[in-house]
């Protein structure tokens, strides 16, 4: 039997105060101008509305450093960049990331300058990245990394972990812990919970499967998005039904999606070989409760260094920035590209027709694309669903658009980007399991409400 610690207020303290603000920051709606947001994207607005207009340019000189640095590391690794951790695991990548940040970093630069041919930098394909969604990504993570460490580093997820692991490993084959990650992303963004789950995978905290099922699952696009999509299909005022049906249906998805390949056949190894930060298990003599706190205060005491807690934001901060908004900006142009100067996306939605008649889906040509060029932007299939007549064939596009959760423009580029050991294939598939689970339950309700 392990023997109890005994806690002092100083430490219940350290615990309680950051992570108290993390909750704050991260998790707490409030109303701000008229709509539901939380204080980290208001901070993002107003760097926003400051630098709007440089942003673009800013992200793109981030790109182009990150490219230098990275082709400086290969060629010469100079000393000071290969006995630095940090740089050493942000510049020693494998040639086919080289290649990827190359092209986001010429993507940005003709999509800036507007050189070349039209269809890299138009309105639709590179200029939506560079000037819609990265000046937002951007903002947002200086200020989620920034204040990252109050959720990860003060124990608030060993609280939380040791209070929910016996609902999360029996429904989503998850830790406790994952469900922070869920609540970030619910209320804040898909991009919160795609660096939230990276840096605790990074730290040993989940597998290889854990990180991927909570990836492809979890980081879900906020309620402030939510919004945006069933407005652009004109269904605004059925937001509640709406989102109602989109928790439901995601939930659903979370409990039978990671029992399949090929999330199930993901190692349960981790990042960190030999980890035990995963452990989760009570021991005899305590309750949950108890445990809980006791984890949390002992990993709080290892963070009372105000400068290491700077430190590993503004690290997280320059990871984002350097690491991970060139392959937003590769993959999401990319995607664009084929979805708007090609018809791939109109053959690959034929085979979704005959389901869609099946399921009794008015315009179900019409509609049947809009299923499968999500994969490009989660924002298209609204955009496109909005032409139709039929108010429960929008209703339908709207809800699937935001439970297929994996689009290359944003979270889909990210977790390429991350540490997360997912690959393109993989979130092909989901995307198409998300699809086939998420659609026959929206579908089913749509015609209970309309």
């Amino acid at each position: 039997m392990q023997a109890k610690k005994t806690t002092n207020l100083k430490s219940v303290l350290l615990f309680l105060i950051p992570s108290l603000v993390g909750i704050l920051l991260f998790m707490t709606p409030i109303v701000y101008n008229g709509d539901i947001t939380i204080p980290i994207a208001i901070l993002s607005n107003s760097l926003l509305a400051l630098l709007g207009e440089l942003l673009p340019a800013i992200a793109t000189a981030f790109m182009l450093i990150c490219l230098l640095g990275t082709a400086v590391y290969k060629l010469a690794k100079p000393a000071f960049l290969e006995k630095n951790s940090f740089t050493k695991n942000l510049f020693d990548i494998s040639p086919l990331w080289m290649a990827l940040r190359a092209i986001g970093s010429i993507f940005a630069v003709i999509t800036l300058y507007q050189l070349g041919p039209e269809w890299i930098y138009s309105e639709n394909t590179g200029g939506l990245l560079l000037f819609d969604l990265i000046p937002i990504l951007f903002s947002v993570f200086l200020f989620a990394g920034l204040f990252l460490p109050l959720l990860l580093d003060f124990g608030l997820l060993e609280f939380v972990g040791a209070l929910l692991t016996k609902i999360m490993r029996p429904i989503f084959t998850l830790p406790g812990r994952s469900s922070i990650d869920c609540i970030a992303s619910w209320l804040g963004d898909g991009t919160i919970g795609v660096l939230l789950t990276s840096k605790q995978y990074e730290e040993g905290y989940y597998t290889k499967r854990e990180a991927a099922v909570i990836g492809t699952t979890f980081s879900a696009v906020s309620i402030t998005f939510s919004l945006v999509v069933i407005s652009q299909v004109n269904l605004g005022h059925m937001f509640l039904p709406f989102y109602l049906t989109v928790s439901f249906a995601g939930v659903v998805a979370a409990i039978i999606i990671p029992r399949i390949p090929p999330l199930s056949r993901k190692s349960n190894s981790y990042y960190l070989e030999g980890s035990t930060n995963n452990l989760e298990e009570i021991p005899a003599g305590y309750t949950s409760f108890k445990w809980g706190v006791a984890q949390a205060v002992a990993r709080a005491d290892k963070n009372n260094s105000v400068s290491n807690v700077i430190k590993s934001g503004l690290q997280n901060v320059l990871d984002m920035w350097l690491g991970v908004t060139p392959i937003v900006m590769a993959m999401g142009t990319l995607a664009l590209i084929i979805a708007e100067f090609t018809p791939v996306f109109t053959w690959l939605g034929m085979p979704f027709v005959p389901l869609l008649k099946l399921l009794r889906v008015p315009e179900a040509a019409a509609a049947s694309q809009t299923l499968v060029v999500g994969f490009a932007d989660m924002f298209l299939p609204s955009v496109i669903g909005a032409r139709i007549e039929s108010e429960l064939t929008r209703f339908v596009i709207a809800c699937v658009s935001v439970t297929q959760l994996i689009y290359m423009s944003e979270v889909g580029g990210l977790l390429l980007g991350s540490k997360i050991p997912v690959s393109f294939k993989d979130l092909v598939v989901i995307f198409i399991q998300r699809t086939l689970i998420t659609l026959p339950i929206i579908v089913l309700i749509a015609h209970f409400i309309f």
